[in-house]
């Protein structure tokens, strides 16, 4: 097999870093001599050949961030001076030649560790037990909830919706105005599960409270919280994280898995996705080639009262609103007004509620092909992503542990009502007239879950 055999003390030796101890102490270990990375074949084509690379990001970083990002590094984390992320060997390999400065290369297990999903983080939701909780909130408030599915997987599982409302059940036609929260479009980013089901139940067990009473009886919410289940259901399989992002497609060189948030239509192809089917942001052989993204599809063109889409991810508390791929803001007008303004308004408003921060999406790295640039380009929905909880892979990156949930779902209430409460006009943002606002006003939210 022929291997490509990067020095890695030369890398190291040229930041000034001393490879990272992977038990998150912050205390630096001996440098690793130098990494072997296997040149991959199909059948090494897993999710151990991969690696979490950092690379130095000079100037404000976009360039090297776009070249690491067109390269098919999948990017985790931003900082002044440096990002880093999960690659490939191929991908490693053509960052380093468009000139992205390495910084260090280690392997996953190096980085992260063994982490265990069943006995350290059993209170996250796999798939059976993500709809035993959505049944259970059917079940405890049948007067506002139902249940239905919007299309299948890949491994032909349901991607169940869940709806709050009065008056209306399963996927019926409403002309109140609509809200749609998505969970776990990447299959490793658990958190991004949890928070959307904790919405559920909050106001399903809060809906006799005035103020949460009125939204159900005005609005038309929609919660679908794993967009992902087969990828979820691999990434903590045999007891162990396997890192997973993508869906479980078989790909035609026998790697498995596309990014679902890189196959969406508006944009698809551009800068900011892969075309190689090992990478992690690997986006498919089409636009809606997946079918998990064909339902969204599906779902968002049946319902025409929809005005707002959040989609929760980790990690790195930014609240992001498009456009993705393309440097330039939004310069549509709603009624002749410009809509930037209401996205600025929001996202400027919710990242006062969670402390998160707000940013058109692409000062981070140009993305095509996702969620939210289809349904504001596509829909003229407005849409937004949130990159939850930790900030860092130091605070625990994609498995935060237990200990996280609460005080994040806490911190993602207020913005969640204040969208659905805004969802009637969007551009009600512009004024501040939201009850849900910090600022004037100041309602109960319901109470805490427990």
């Amino acid at each position: 097999m022929k291997t490509i055999a990067i020095a890695a003390a030369v890398l190291l030796a040229a930041s000034a870093r001393a490879h990272t101890d992977p038990r998150f102490d912050g205390k630096p270990s001996d440098p690793l001599p130098f990494i072997t990375i296997e040149a991959p074949t199909p059948a090494s084509r897993s999710v151990n050949a991969r690696f979490w690379v950092q690379f130095a990001t000079p100037g404000d970083g976009k360039a090297a961030r776009n070249i690491a990002n067109d390269s098919g590094i999948s990017i985790e984390e931003v900082k002044p001076g440096h990002a880093a992320g999960i690659s490939t060997p191929e991908a490693l390999e053509l960052a380093r030649k468009a000139g992205v400065k390495i910084l260090s290369v280690s392997s996953l297990e190096q980085r992260f560790g063994t982490l265990d999903f069943p006995a350290k983080d059993s209170i996250y939701h796999n798939y059976e037990r993500m709809v035993k909780a959505l049944n259970e909130i059917v079940a405890s408030a049948p007067d506002i909830a139902s249940k239905f599915s919007i299309g299948k997987s890949v491994q032909d599982k349901d991607l169940w919706a869940l709806r709050l409302t009065r008056g209306v059940k399963g996927a019926a036609a409403s002309a109140k105005p609509g809200i749609v929260f998505l969970g776990t479009h990447h299959a490793r980013e658990h958190l991004s599960t949890e928070i959307p089901l904790m919405l559920a139940k909050h106001l399903a067990d809060n809906r006799a409270q005035p103020e949460i009473a009125k939204l159900l009886d005005t609005r038309d919410i929609y919660i679908i919280p794993m967009v992902n289940p087969d990828g979820v259901e691999h990434d903590i399989s045999n007891g162990t994280y396997q890192m997973h992002r993508k869906n479980m497609a078989q790909n035609h060189d026998g790697t498995t898995g596309v990014d679902l948030n890189r196959n969406y239509g508006y944009g698809w192809g551009a800068r900011g996705s892969s075309s190689n089917p090992n990478n992690d942001t690997y986006r498919g052989p089409s636009a809606f080639s997946e079918p998990e993204t064909k339902a969204v599809k599906a779902f968002v063109e049946s319902h025409k009262n929809l005005k707002i889409l959040l989609s929760y991810h980790t990690y790195s508390e930014l609240i992001l609103y498009p456009w993705g791929g393309k440097n330039d803001p939004i310069t549509d007008e709603i009624d002749g007004k410009p809509a930037h303004e209401a996205y600025l308004a929001m996202s400027e408003e919710m990242g006062k509620m969670t402390g998160y921060t707000p940013q058109q999406a692409s000062s981070l790295y140009l993305v095509s092909g996702d969620t939210c640039d289809w349904a504001w380009g596509q829909h003229k929905i407005f849409s937004f992503t949130f990159e939850l909880t930790p900030q860092s892979l130091w605070e625990g990156g994609f498995y935060p542990g237990p200990e996280v949930i609460a005080a994040t779902f806490e911190a993602n209430i207020r913005p969640a009502l204040y969208l659905i409460d805004l969802a009637d006009n969007p551009m009600r943002a512009r004024e501040g007239t939201s009850a849900f606002a910090l600022t004037p006003a100041k309602p109960k939210v319901g109470k805490a879950l427990q």
